[in-house]
């Protein structure tokens, strides 16, 4: 089994750490006192109690899976902060494809595919830094899972398939070089939503959407179901359906189905 090593993930400025175990590298460094917001990077080779977006769990084996999170300031207004997945979703899915994945996509939120099968998924929480007249900014936490080898147990679990890093390249790039391609990436497309927000990225995003001009079927946060079109991303990151009522755009959702138009 191919260990992570901290110092094959060095990147500069940042502190690079890595557990054999934790419940959720998320948790771990949220619950890290950190008032400035420096660089942290945390990998796991286990995570016991991995958390998705909305409280779904996320599943990490030994050398199965790739389980890191990124912790830093941001400083843009806490209402653009929404617009944080769709970002690491870039990062993450250039640098997958520049590996060899080149089936690498993007679903809205935030979730990364490959042939039309999960990849992997990214969870961002945020708190607020104190800082001189409330402008300190804000403790952004970056959480990436990436599946890495097969797991029919996982698929059984999830009732959906799954893709993941080995079925695309061969032999697979180690985990740790993964995770460093992945991160210095992430700071690289952090640092131009600070400059640019969402709109620095946007275009990148598209260009990357999984289901861009499919039909969708997108469950609301409230259960309800909405089908439309996909036609890009609102101002704030929310993903546009062109539904037969006119323009809506979704800003708490799952998509549930895509196809052809």
């Amino acid at each position: 089994m191919d260990r992570l090593d901290a110092r094959s993930m060095a990147l500069p400025g940042v502190q690079v750490r890595v557990v054999d175990r934790c419940e959720s590298t998320n948790t771990v460094l949220l619950s890290e006192r950190n008032p400035f917001g420096l660089p942290l990077l945390l990998a796991a080779e286990t995570q016991t109690a991995g958390r998705g977006r909305r409280g779904r769990r996320w599943q990490s084996d030994p050398a199965g899976g790739i389980t890191f999170s990124l912790a830093l300031r941001i400083m843009r207004v806490p209402r653009e902060l929404a617009a944080l997945s769709l970002v690491a979703g870039v990062a993450a899915a250039r640098s997958l494809r520049a590996l060899g994945v080149a089936q690498a996509a993007l679903k809205w939120p935030n979730d990364l595919e490959a042939g039309g099968a999960k990849l992997g998924g990214i969870l961002v929480e945020t708190r607020g830094l104190q800082g001189g007249g409330g402008n300190g900014g804000s403790l952004a936490v970056i959480g990436i899972g990436i599946n890495y080898r097969p797991d029919a147990a996982l698929e059984r679990s999830l009732r959906r398939r799954i893709a993941c890093v080995s079925q695309f390249v061969f032999p697979a790039p180690p985990r740790d070089r993964i995770i460093q391609a992945i991160a210095a990436a992430l700071l690289q497309a952090l640092e131009a939503f600070e400059t640019g927000g969402l709109d620095a990225l946007r275009d990148e995003w598209l260009a990357l959407h999984a289901h861009a001009g499919q039909r969708l079927r997108v469950r609301l946060s409230d259960g309800r179901m909405l089908t439309g079109v996909a036609a890009g991303l609102a101002q704030d990151g929310g993903l546009q359906l062109q539904t037969r009522s006119g323009l809506r755009a979704i800003r708490s959702g799952r998509v549930v189905s895509a196809r052809a138009a």
